[in-house]
């Protein structure tokens, strides 16, 4: 900058103010800092006016895995979101234990807001640093009061499942749950289980998968081995195609003799033989939405709470309960 101040003739605060785009500069000398710019391969270096102004234009995701459909698509809103608005995004990876958090994991991180994706733990706040220094939404209902929260609701929407299912006439819903130490998976369990007493119903011991559809296959085997389910409600679509494996190995057809509901609405979901049913969770909805609350707290920082409906979609796995 000393350099293009120099060749045009001016002070070094008239060439940053041309190069800010500030007001005050007359056109001769704006038109000598540009040409004297231009003449020396000057360029403005973005991360040292950022550090400068402690704007960075960048967000901050902090995650734990990236397996899921729900984070990863999430993510996919986030960054979408971040692009449309002029932001770039970085990954910030947390660890794999429970309890630690790599230290400076914000602090040493030239972002403006942060993003965390909470994914396995029971409480929101193990999984978020417990100092804070840019604003920051978690996408979870569990999130720490100073945080912004943005979430699906899963205990509607699996309440909407075991009615669906209840009003098709089968006696009860067999559920085929996620990881016990998921938020979401113990959040769909726990709505199950009350609809089925609120309603009467007998409540069946839960078989319980990692989200993939190799765990659905098994768990639904072990399930089959002892029951004959007519209803079966899983965690995730991955978990119901591979019960659709085991139930058509054991010669069980689909929904003349087990309906079968998902959750998530894959793109891959309504190619299933039957097509599934399935709730919809808009993740990437749930990702645009949490970039938006991270930048409106760059201009309020009060933490703010959003939960967005889920949507069952009815299709050709579910009907009516076989005769007895």
């Amino acid at each position: 900058m000393g350099d293009v101040a120099r060749l045009a003739g001016v002070s070094t605060q008239t060439v940053s103010r041309v190069v800010n785009g500030e007001p005050y500069v007359t056109e001769p000398k704006k038109d000598a800092v540009l040409a004297a710019m231009r003449e020396l391969g000057y360029r403005p270096n973005a991360a040292a006016r950022a550090m400068k102004r402690g704007d960075f234009k960048t967000i901050g995701v902090l995650y734990r895995t990236l397996r899921s459909v729900g984070n990863r698509k999430a993510l996919e809103g986030i960054v979408d979101a971040a692009a449309a608005h002029g932001y770039s995004t970085v990954l910030i990876p947390t660890t794999t234990t429970r309890s630690s958090y790599p230290p400076g994991a914000l602090e040493q991180s030239s972002i403006d807001v942060a993003i965390v994706i909470v994914s396995s733990s029971l409480g929101g706040d193990v999984e978020v640093p417990p100092y804070l220094p840019v604003p920051t939404v978690v996408l979870s209902s569990g999130a720490p009061e100073r945080a912004s929260s943005v979430s699906i609701d899963e205990t509607s929407g699996a309440r909407e499942v075991v009615a669906h299912l209840l009003g098709l006439g089968h006696r009860t819903v067999h559920h085929l749950a996620g990881p016990e130490r998921s938020i979401p998976a113990r959040a769909r369990e726990n709505a199950w289980r009350e609809a089925l007493i609120e309603a009467g119903c007998p409540v069946p011991e839960v078989v319980r998968g990692d989200w993939s559809a190799e765990s659905g296959y098994e768990a639904t085997r072990a399930l089959l081995a002892t029951q004959r389910p007519t209803a079966l409600f899983a965690g995730n679509d991955q978990m119901a195609l591979g019960a659709y494996r085991a139930l058509f190995e054991a010669g069980l057809r689909i929904p003349e003799d087990v309906s079968v509901v998902g959750c998530d609405n894959i793109d891959e979901s309504v190619s299933f033989p039957p097509p599934l049913t399935t709730l919809l969770m808009d993740w990437d909805l749930i990702g645009r939405q949490a970039l938006q609350a991270a930048l409106g707290m760059l201009d309020d920082p009060t933490p703010s709470t959003l939960t967005i409906p889920s949507t069952l979609i009815v299709r050709a796995s579910t009907g009516p309960a076989p005769a007895p």
